[in-house]
């Protein structure tokens, strides 16, 4: 099977397709191309994503990422109707603008292929990317298995989903305010580190070597629930630099950076006692954040060595479409495609 996805949900634009053989239980993917435009340097001035930018540059670039993934996958413009299986794009969750660039686009695709369309949860799309760290040529690597426990952590959402098979989402808690991602962009701001937030705050925070002092709040750390809460932190950091204007920009950074990862840890290491999964799964921008990252691997190592964890690679952990593909690629093994492509809709705040 060969798809190709579209993802257009924020300030990338990005286009892949995908390979998928193998059987159905342990499906071996292959990504023939994955092309993705950033618009960071467009954005930057502002501090922040602006909607109308990104639709004006999704529907410029498109097009022309469009070309260069039938290229690099050798699919020639003149017989690629005949050998792809499906389009696929992103519906939601986004910023809607930006979505529908995307949506429309796919539309035409499908209906002048006659493909199926399959729309896909972004957030679904960061689960399923940890089933492309299955290596073709490996015959002992495994994908993720259920029932698995995923932690989602991005600009836009921070949850810990509970699947217990294919598509079957059962959301444990998620953010009641900030996400982890908008709040590292909103104590860059603060620190006048630079946009986006995340790396920035990641690079400061390792230039400052002395033990940490706790600072800063745990929000909800020990609330006994899954939920978290970031507005109180990012409050708590705004009110110590008012206070403190000398303070060490890398002290501040490695302080607030800590607090995160300790309670996205704490949190999911609980969810990890309460359910038993087999597997944890990671995605989204900030699971590329080193600290996080080895945290989550010593967690894993020490207290539930039987859980196997799967973080997504780094090119993986920002918007993509080839994550978008793999999503794809299971709900047209269980035959949610649509039937009408024009019925598709953007839907900013889609849930799993």
């Amino acid at each position: 099977m060969k798809i190709l996805a579209i993802e257009t949900s924020c300030d990338e634009t990005a286009i892949a397709v995908l390979d998928v053989n193998g059987s159905t239980s342990e499906p071996l993917f292959k990504v023939l191309s994955n092309q993705v435009l950033s618009q960071i340097k467009i954005h930057k001035p502002f501090g922040g994503v602006v909607p109308n930018l990104a639709m004006r540059e999704h529907r410029k670039n498109l097009p022309i990422i469009l070309k260069r993934a039938l290229k690099e996958a050798l699919l020639p413009l003149g017989s690629r109707a005949s050998k792809l299986d499906a389009i696929a794009v992103t519906s939601g969750p986004g910023l809607e603008p930006a979505l529908w660039e995307g949506i429309n686009f796919a539309q035409d695709l499908a209906k002048k292929w006659r493909v199926p369309l399959i729309g896909v949860n972004h957030l679904e799309g960061h689960i399923y990317a940890s089933w492309l760290l299955r290596r073709p040529t490996s015959k002992s690597e495994k994908s993720p298995q259920f029932p698995l426990l995923a932690l989602i952590v991005s600009g836009g959402h921070t949850e810990l989903v509970l699947m217990k098979k294919h598509l079957d989402y059962k959301i444990l808690g998620e953010t009641r305010d900030d996400a982890a991602g908008e709040a590292f962009d909103k104590v860059a701001r603060m620190l006048k580190l630079g946009y986006p937030g995340g790396p920035e705050i990641a690079k400061a925070a390792e230039r400052w070597k002395t033990p940490g002092k706790g600072l800063f709040p745990r929000p909800m750390i020990n609330s006994g629930d899954f939920d978290f809460s970031f507005s109180g932190l990012k409050t708590a950091v705004l009110y110590y630099l008012r206070d403190n204007p000398d303070a060490d920009k890398s002290a501040v950074a490695r302080e607030f950076q800590q607090a995160i990862v300790d309670v996205l840890v704490k949190k999911t290491a609980d969810a990890l006692r309460k359910y038993k999964t087999k597997s944890l799964v990671v995605g989204g921008g900030v699971a590329a954040n080193k600290k996080l990252r080895a945290t989550l691997e010593n967690l894993i190592k020490r207290s539930f060595p039987k859980i196997s964890l799967h973080i997504s690679p780094l090119w993986l952990c920002g918007d993509n479409a080839a994550m978008i593909a793999v999503a794809a690629y299971f709900k047209m093994r269980a035959k949610k495609f649509l039937k009408k492509p024009e019925t598709l809709k953007a839907d900013g705040n889609l849930k799993l």
